[in-house]
């Protein structure tokens, strides 16, 4: 990224802030109310005062932990139900139905559930964090491998590979791009429930305290917590999307300036087996130019412009 992208962002965060104090400083009180918000200076005070204390950084742990826990569980269970119910008829017989009719339900709603079915509140918000990551990944990975073209499976047939070889050289990788698009949503949702989670049945958490801050009418301090979700987040999704990048580099790169300018484009040459330097390639002849050659051996070069 360029430094003038990273100076518009950054100007774009400094607007908002400004706003923010500007609005609440002065009291604004017109439709929406801003009398009762504290201001930039109140709530960046607050965090400082937060950061150098215990329960800030055990509340922290302990909301990652669940949320590392959850999605990690939800990326493995989705990526693999998605996958037999694109391959697999019986799976999607199966398993589609009950599944359907599970996904419209907010998995916040699953907190009735998680207290009877699990001894600990612990292990009741990891199982409500899994479910609200697991169906993203699920219906991601499920059209990206239903859309994979039929051409790749059966060249690997050809070549005498068996399923497992067509299901890591052929599935998996080509559906990557989608079953990532589907992880970057789901570590967002699996946010929103896990604090949800921890503001209803938890003991430790961001979101625990920042109900906490918000029944004793700390405001500074529940902003508190809304910016340490926020950071938080991005931080998750970020790296959950340069991960992905990372394990997608064979796709083509994608320049956010503009197409490859002509200047830019090298000369790639190649030897066509079989033919005489003096016989013109079938397609050259056909376009009834002979192009550029070089070479003494029984192999012509041709001579393409490709872009980096």
């Amino acid at each position: 990224m360029t430094g003038s992208r990273w100076l518009l962002r950054a100007a774009s965060l400094g607007a908002a802030l400004l706003l923010w104090q500007g609005l609440t400083s002065l009291d604004v009180n017109l439709w929406l109310r801003f009398e009762q918000f504290p201001t930039v200076g109140e709530v960046a005070g607050a965090f400082t005062e937060r950061a150098g204390t215990g329960p800030f950084w055990q509340d922290l742990a302990s909301s990652l932990r669940r949320i590392v826990t959850g999605f990690a569980l939800a990326a493995v269970l989705g990526v693999a139900v998605g996958t037999a119910i694109a391959r697999s008829r019986i799976a999607a017989d199966v398993l589609g139905p009950l599944l359907e009719v599970l996904r419209p339900v907010p998995a916040i709603a699953l907190v009735p559930v998680a207290i009877l079915l699990f001894p600990s509140n612990e292990q009741g918000i990891v199982f409500i964090t899994c479910t609200a990551a697991f169906f993203p990944v699920l219906v991601s990975t499920r059209h990206a491998v239903g859309a994979l073209t039929p051409v790749w499976e059966e060249a690997v047939l050809t070549m005498g590979g068996g399923r497992a070889r067509i299901l890591f050289s052929v599935v998996l990788p080509g559906a990557l791009p989608g079953i990532f698009g589907g992880l970057s949503v789901g570590i967002g949702v699996a946010w929103i429930c896990v604090i949800s989670a921890e503001m209803i049945s938890g003991e430790y958490g961001v979101g625990y305290r920042t109900w906490q801050d918000y029944t004793v009418i700390d405001y500074p301090g529940v902003f508190v917590g809304m910016v340490t979700i926020g950071a938080l987040g991005w931080l998750t999704s970020t790296a959950v999307e340069r991960a992905g990048r990372r394990l997608t580099r064979w796709l083509p790169a994608r320049d956010s300036s503009g197409p490859v300018p002509a200047s830019a484009a090298r000369t790639r040459t190649w030897r066509v087996p079989g033919r005489s330097p003096r016989t013109p390639h079938p397609a050259t002849a056909r376009a009834g130019a002979t192009g550029p050659r070089s070479g003494s051996g029984p192999f012509p070069e041709q001579t393409r412009e490709v872009t980096p």
